[in-house]
């Protein structure tokens, strides 16, 4: 006897459950993100870890290790040294932002109206000083601010002046300054300026249509359309300032005078571990450092969850 299999029965046969082809393609997924997962894990969740655990700990000579809990957190959070390395690098950040953020964002829009070679060789040029490793260009300002080899020195007796003390304690704020804008305004543009590109140009010829000037076109348009980008940019802002390091442990050593071991929180808990031996205690202070970044990213992001689309 011969049976027969209609095509409709056929069909629903070979066709599988919705839900099974999405727990499929959730294994597929995971297996492609298993390397990273693997790698995240061990490079920075187990350090992390461990370094949690070890802030909970404190170590003596005499004692030797013992738990103290969040007695290392409460003499962090009442510790001068680490208090004043915080009001240093959080004033750093009120004039170091906006003046990043200015150019960057000044550059970009004059960039964004230009369409001739010119502007393609000015972005790469500004672009550029963030390609330099950031102890190359903290050495490169080094030599240009040196009173003894700098060419600053050279420069202002030839006009009969003295050349300021750029690596003193009275203007070595301006100095960093100076270093960290030159090497981040680039990369900030960059950001702003892919944002700029992305805007329809059918925006502009409509409002050139209503009279609009190039200035309102930038103010009225192009910034409020490029507000979630700029959030993200002012982020990045906080978040490397708050971590200041680099420049001014390679400043240092020719300005040791203007620059101590406790000049952000990042170089104390590098000099506690490092030069002091108090692991524990330096664990403790970095930990309380990421606790501030991210308490204040997170304000910033709250005030300014319209304008980063977080909030419609």
């Amino acid at each position: 006897m011969e049976t027969t299999t209609s095509p409709a029965r056929a069909k629903a046969g070979s066709a599988q459950h919705p839900g099974t082809v999405a727990r499929r393609r959730q294994r597929v997924g995971w297996l492609f993100v298993s390397p990273f997962l693997l790698i995240f894990v061990i490079f920075l969740v187990v350090p992390l870890g461990y370094a949690f655990y070890m802030s909970l700990f404190t170590s003596t000579l005499a004692a030797g290790k013992s738990f103290t809990g969040a007695d290392n957190y409460i003499k962090a959070f009442t510790d001068p040294i680490f208090l004043e390395g915080m009001a240093r690098v959080g004033f750093f950040a009120l004039v170091m932002i906006p003046l990043q953020i200015g150019i960057a964002l000044l550059a970009a829009l004059v960039l964004d109206t230009l369409a001739t070679k010119l502007s393609k060789a000015s972005r790469l040029l500004i672009f550029a000083p963030y390609a330099i490793p950031v102890v190359i260009g903290a050495l490169m300002w080094g030599f240009l601010y040196s009173p003894r080899f700098g060419p600053a020195t050279t420069i202002f007796e030839v006009f009969g002046m003295q050349a300021p003390e750029f690596l003193s304690a009275n203007l070595i704020f301006g100095s960093l300054v100076n270093i960290v804008t030159w090497q981040w305004s680039g990369y900030y543009m960059i950001v702003i300026y892919a944002a700029l590109r992305s805007i329809d140009a059918s925006i502009y010829e409509a409002a050139r249509v209503d009279g609009a000037t190039g200035t309102q076109i930038a103010l009225r348009i192009k910034v409020p359309m490029i507000s979630s980008s700029m959030v993200m940019v002012l982020i990045f802002a906080i978040i490397g300032t708050l971590q200041f390091f680099t420049e001014p442990v390679v400043l240092r050593n020719i300005a040791p005078g203007a620059i101590d071991a406790a000049f952000t929180p990042n170089m104390y808990a590098y000099a506690l571990a490092f030069q002091y031996s108090q692991f524990n205690y330096a664990s403790t202070i970095a930990f309380s450092l990421g606790i501030l970044v991210f308490i204040g990213s997170y304000i910033f992001l709250y005030f300014t969850r319209k304008q980063s689309g977080l909030e419609k």
